[in-house]
Formats: structure tokens, C-alpha cells, sequence
């Protein structure tokens, strides 16, 4: 339960070193940069960005050919590939890429230009077919379609609404007044009637009105050759652009062996991009630079060690003021470590704040199995958990904490699943009985809440109690480490006293007797002690509560609303019923699917259908009950214990380090 003490660290070297020094503090990933002061006449800020712009285009450029090589030549991945984490690799080989690196952005420009040129053409395509279709009615015409006539005729092409026959057209158009020469359908179809009308040019203007009125359309695509020829040239550039895209298409797949160049040089820009943020910040006179930031006190003598045997360097480590917003960074045991992202999520600690992790971290892992409560389940969990564990060596520390959290979750739910006798629900009973002929039953070794849900409930109220006693506990550490010990005693102490006082006057009233199922006889001595104690506490909270207040009207009137808090605990308390629900959803439904499997009986047929209900039904309980077990008990972590004593508000440490997606360098140091 610590978080990690911090110290300021000022860095003098010479400028012609400032690469070799800013890439083994980036691979070391344990000093986080800051800005520094304002420039004067001597240090300086650079302007890096021209520099980051060009890099943000290598990165844009490496990332946009990967995803093209993927698109056309996909990766071959496992379905646990996520589980592997980034590939190790050495110093040397990213000093060696950068004789390749013009090589390899030059590749992936040509992958992103290839892409283009693959969807301008197959967007080509459809516009071609297009035209086709819409010529295709008109291929046997043999005269363009733009012909508008000779010296003494006009000719009207286009189309006209189906159903028309030559005869009742030519009557139609008769009654235009004007002399028809020729009247020639070209194709039917449900959609239209293609047609040539040619007139004699003294009498066009006539024909053409009757024309319109009877629904005539020139042709969408007008080419100056005869539409069979046209049909023939856009099956031609349908041909060679298909087979542009498919030499387009091979070209990317022959690309595929310097995928994993391509992803090193998307690293390569990625951390140079870091450097030169970096680099943006300091603050750098002719020939020597200057850097300010923030270190893990523990990491201080293997980093100056380091710095000075390999540059003339001056480094200072001083002790940070209490104004300075100090990154937080936690260390926790293996044990703890695993939910501090669950920390993380709700807030760091802020300033002069506990790390709770790993207190919280105990109560996590009771909850989440109290909730869950299946012995086969948690084995499952723990088993499943623990070969990734084991066989992934190179997981990312993000992975393995989760995958470590729901290991400790996993055990912690066999043993609750073994109190409370669940595996799988009933399943034992259900096959004994269905498949033997003879009901066979692993018993509880506490008791079964589905039998005894008031007994259960009554135990969740009373880890409740002690998740928020514990809570005020860490309360009343923080406040005497800081010396507050009136505060202390105001805000816990009192607190204690009337709680607790009240929980043993609850104990002997017949209410509780005949909710719990259990009677507790309080003798009179000790009744009328809790009694005055509970009076004097209350009393104290309503003096205390409002103690800033220099009014003492005021204060009192705030000293009684911090009293009304004690409804508070009364609904943080019943908030833990949440433990009763989930376990009972979690067994109730592994009872209904055990059920739902066994109806068809024990012959060969039931077997075969209660093995498919099992594995379907118990695999869906158990992602929503992991789900449901997993919020839940983060909720009850952030609202019911956190409330008690943690503010949070601490910003998180984030070193200069190899922030990169695909590989890492192996460095013999705490990676912070």
C-alpha cells in the first residue's frame, strides 16, 4: 500500500549528446518531462514542428500500408494473438533501421498509392456497367444514337413507355399532322420501348410535341458509334481496369514479408514523434540543453549511475515542494497490484492520500466471489487464467494484471462456491438423478443461500459492516499520518462509538430476532452503557460537524445535518443486499439451465441434449454473471468504500518511454 515517492529531477548536458541521452531515457521509461522555465537570452525552446508534422505523415503512411497489406493479405493470428504482447527486440536494431527507413516509407507510399489506384478503378467499374445496361436495349441498332436526321429528316431516338406496338404508334403519331417516314421499335421491355422516328424535317416540331405527349425520353448515354460498338469498348475497359486492380492487388500480397518492417517503422516514427515532443520542451542554449521532470525516488541512483558513466552530465535529484503537482505512480505487492487499475479507473490518490489498493484489494476479491459463489465456475476462472498466465511469458503488464485479478477472483469464488455447495448449480444432483437413478449431493460446508436467503442476507449486511468500518478505519490513518488527530477523533472516532452502539441496540430488539431468525439477549448494564454512549457520540457529531463554521448557529445547524449522515449508512449497508441478488441469479440460473437439459429424460437422446444445454446455457451464465459480478463490485467499491475517506484528484505518472504498438526493447531496470 504505498505510492511511490517522487523526486525532481534537473538534467545539464551537452547539445551533441541530446539524442544518444534522450533515447536511453526513453527506453528506460522513468523520467517524465517536463515543460521548462520561460526562455531568455541564453536557453531557448526549438520548434519541433516541422519536425513531428513530417513524422505524423511517416506514421499516417506506415499505419494506412499496414492496414492495406492486412486488407489484402490478411495476418495469420491465433485467437489468443492478443495475449502475446509486443515482440522484443534490441538497441541495435533500431539504430540500424535507419539506413532502410527511406526504403520502407518509400514502400509504403507505393502500398497507399496501389490502395488508391484499387478503389479509383473498382468505383470506375460500376459507372462502365452502368453505361452498358443502359445501352444494352439498343445494341441492335446500328446507327449511333446521337443521329439526328439527314439533309430533309429528323430523327427522333429514345424510348417511349412499354406495351406500345409499331402499328398503334404510327397511328398515334399519325394524327401530328406531319408526314412520318418511318417509325422503327428497336427493343420492348417491361421497363420501356426503344424507338427511331424519322420525319420529314418540315414537320418535326409536330412530331415531337406528340412525341412528349406520349412520354418520349432520349437515351441517358449518347455515344458518337453505334451502341454495339460501344458496348464492345466499355467491355474492354471493364476488362483492363479488372485486371489493373488485380495486378494492383498482386503487387500489395508480393509485399506481404516487410509487414514486419513496416510495423517497426510505424514504432520507429512513433517514438521519434515522443523525442521530439520531448526535445520541444526543453530548454537548449548553443551547445548544451537543459531537462526538468519528475523520477521514482527508488530509480534516482541506477539512473545518475547510468548517466554518468556514459555522459559528462550534471543531474540533480531534489525532494518536490508540497504546491507541485507531483505525478502519482503506485507499487503494490502481486497480490494488490493486479487492481490498481480499478484504482486507476475511479481516481489516483491525491495529495496526501493513502494508496488503498491493497486493502481494497482484499475486499475485491471476497466480494466478486461472494457474487459469482460457484465453485466449477471459479475453477474455470482460476484455471483458465492461470495457463495464460504461464504460457504468454511476453504479456503486456496491463494484460497480465487483469488476467492476474480475475485469477485471485476465480479462487476466491471456489471457495465461496464450496461454502455455499455450487457446482455448476446442482448439476451433481441433476445427473445423479436423471442419468443413476440415485440423487447424489455435495453438501455445503456453511450452508445453501437458495435455502437460507435471510441467513445470507444477514451475512452480506455484516461484510457491508465491515468493508465500511474498514473505510473509516483508512479514514482515520490519513487524518492522524497527517497529524490531524481532532479530526480524527471528530469525524471517525465519533462516528465509531454511534455506530457501533446502535448495531447493539439493534442486536436485542425483537424486530431483528424475528428477521435475522436469531435472538440476542443485551444485558441491562451493557444496554443502558450503548445507550448513553450513542447519546454522547451523537452529541459530539453535531458539536464537530460544523466546526468551520465560526457561527455557532451555524455550526450546529451543520453538526446536525453531518448527524442526518447516518441515514447514509443505512443505505450503504442495504446497498450490500447486491451480494445476495447476484449470488442467488448466479445459482438460480445454473438450477434452470441443469433443469431445462434433464427433461428429456436418461436415455442416450438426454444425454446428448442435456450436454448442449449445459455447455450453452452455463457458458452464457457465466459471461453475464462475470459481467455482472465485475461491476457490481467495483461499484461498491467506488460509492460504498471510497466515500468513507478517498477524494482522489492525483494525475498519473507518465514517463518518457517506449510508448510503441508492435515491439519493445529489453532494459535491465524497474520499468516504473
Amino acid at each position: 500500500m504505498a505510492v511511490v515517492p517522487m523526486q525532481r529531477i534537473e538534467l545539464c548536458a551537452l547539445k551533441k549528446d541530446r539524442k544518444k541521452i534522450l533515447e536511453m531515457l526513453q527506453r528506460r521509461g522513468i523520467v517524465e518531462v517536463s515543460n521548462g522555465p520561460d526562455e531568455d537570452d541564453v536557453f531557448r525552446k526549438m520548434d519541433t514542428a516541422p519536425a513531428r508534422a513530417t513524422l505524423e505523415k511517416g506514421i499516417s503512411a506506415s499505419r494506412e500500408a499496414l492496414s492495406i497489406l492486412n486488407r489484402y493479405s490478411p495476418e495469420s493470428k491465433s485467437l489468443l494473438s492478443a495475449l502475446e504482447g509486443r515482440r522484443v527486440t534490441t538497441v541495435e536494431h533500431y539504430d540500424s533501421f535507419a539506413k532502410q527507413r527511406e526504403s520502407m516509407l518509400q514502400l509504403a507510399y507505393r502500398l497507399n498509392t496501389l490502395s488508391e489506384e484499387i478503389e479509383e478503378n473498382q468505383a470506375e467499374i460500376p459507372k462502365l456497367k452502368i453505361q452498358m445496361e443502359a445501352l444494352a436495349p439498343w445494341e441492335s441498332f446500328d446507327l449511333p444514337l446521337n443521329f439526328f436526321g439527314t439533309g430533309k429528316t429528323t430523327a427522333f431516338v429514345g424510348g417511349l413507355p412499354p406495351g406500345l406496338e409499331q402499328e398503334a404508334l404510327e397511328e398515334q403519331l399519325s394524327g401530328s399532322g406531319a408526314d412520318v417516314v418511318s417509325v422503327e421499335i428497336v427493343s420492348s421491355s417491361p421497363e420501356q420501348t426503344c424507338v427511331m422516328v424519322l420525319c420529314l424535317r418540315a414537320g418535326a416540331r409536330s412530331v415531337e410535341d406528340r412525341l412528349r405527349e406520349l412520354g418520349f425520353a432520349k437515351p441517358a448515354v449518347v455515344p458518337a458509334v453505334p451502341p454495339a460498338e460501344q458496348i464492345k469498348k466499355l467491355r474492354g475497359n471493364i476488362e483492363e481496369l479488372t485486371q489493373k486492380v488485380k495486378k494492383a492487388q498482386d503487387e500489395i500480397r508480393s509485399h506481404g514479408g516487410a509487414r514486419e518492417d513496416l510495423k517497426f517503422m510505424l514504432d520507429y516514427y512513433t517514438m521519434r514523434l515522443e523525442k521530439y515532443e520531448v526535445i520541444s520542451r526543453l530548454n537548449q542554449s548553443r551547445r548544451t540543453f537543459c531537462l526538468k521532470g519528475y523520477v521514482p525516488k527508488r530509480e534516482t541512483g541506477a539512473l545518475e549511475e547510468k548517466l554518468a558513466a556514459n555522459f559528462p552530465v550534471t543531474v540533480a535529484f531534489t525532494d518536490p515542494s508540497e504546491e507541485e503537482d507531483v505525478p502519482v505512480l503506485l507499487s503494490n505487492n502481486g497480490f494488490a497490484a493486479p487492481v490498481e487499475s480499478v484504482v486507476e479507473s475511479y481516481s489516483l490518490p491525491g495529495a496526501g492520500e493513502a494508496d488503498p489498493t491493497a486493502v481494497m484489494s482484499i475486499f475485491y476479491y471476497v466480494l466478486f466471489g461472494m457474487m459469482l459463489s460457484d465453485a466449477a465456475y471459479g475453477a474455470l476462472l482460476t484455471v483458465i487464467c492461470g495457463i495464460c498466465l504461464s504460457h504468454f511469458k511476453n504479456m503486456e503488464k496491463s494484460m497480465r494484471n487483469t488476467l492476474k485479478m480475475f485469477f485471485f477472483c476465480g479462487i476466491s469464488t471456489v471457495f465461496w462456491g464450496v461454502m455455499f455447495g455450487s457446482y455448476f448449480g446442482d448439476v451433481v444432483d441433476v445427473v445423479s438423478k436423471t442419468f443413476f437413478g440415485t440423487r447424489l449431493t455435495i453438501p455445503p460446508l456453511w450452508f445453501a443461500p437458495l435455502n437460507q436467503p435471510m441467513r445470507m442476507l444477514m451475512f452480506c449486511f455484516v461484510v457491508g459492516l465491515v468493508h465500511l468500518f474498514t473505510g473509516l478505519a483508512m479514514n482515520f490513518y490519513q487524518l492522524a499520518r497527517a497529524g490531524k488527530y481532532k479530526d480524527a477523533l471528530y469525524d471517525v472516532v465519533f462516528w465509531y462509538l454511534l455506530l457501533i452502539s446502535l448495531m447493539i441496540l439493534l442486536l436485542g430488539q425483537k424486530m431483528f430476532a424475528d428477521i435475522a431468525g436469531v435472538s440476542v439477549a443485551i444485558p441491562s448494564p451493557l444496554s443502558s452503557a450503548v445507550s448513553y454512549t450513542a447519546v454522547a457520540a451523537a452529541v459530539g457529531i453535531i458539536l464537530t460537524g460544523g466546526r468551520e463554521s465560526r457561527n455557532w448557529f451555524k455550526r450546529i445547524l451543520k453538526g446536525l445535518y453531518s448527524l442526518y449522515n447516518i441515514t447514509g449508512y443505512l443505505s450503504d449497508v442495504l446497498s450490500y443486499s447486491r451480494l445476495l441478488a447476484l449470488g442467488l441469479a448466479t445459482g438460480v440460473i445454473a438450477t434452470v439451465i441443469n433443469q431445462m437439459g434433464s427433461m428429456v429424460g436418461g436415455n442416450a437422446v438426454g444425454a446428448v441434449v442435456f450436454a448442449i444445454i449445459f455447455l450453452l446455457g452455463h457458458t452464457m451464465n457465466i459471461g453475464i454473471n462475470l459481467l455482472g459480478a465485475y461491476v457490481h463490485t467495483n461499484r461498491l467499491q467506488f460509492v460504498e468504500f471510497f466515500g468513507k475517506f478517498y477524494s482522489g484528484g492525483g494525475r498519473k505518472f507518465h514517463p518518457f518511454a517506449v510508448n510503441t504498438q508492435y515491439f519493445k526493447f529489453r532494459e535491465d531496470h524497474k520499468n516504473g
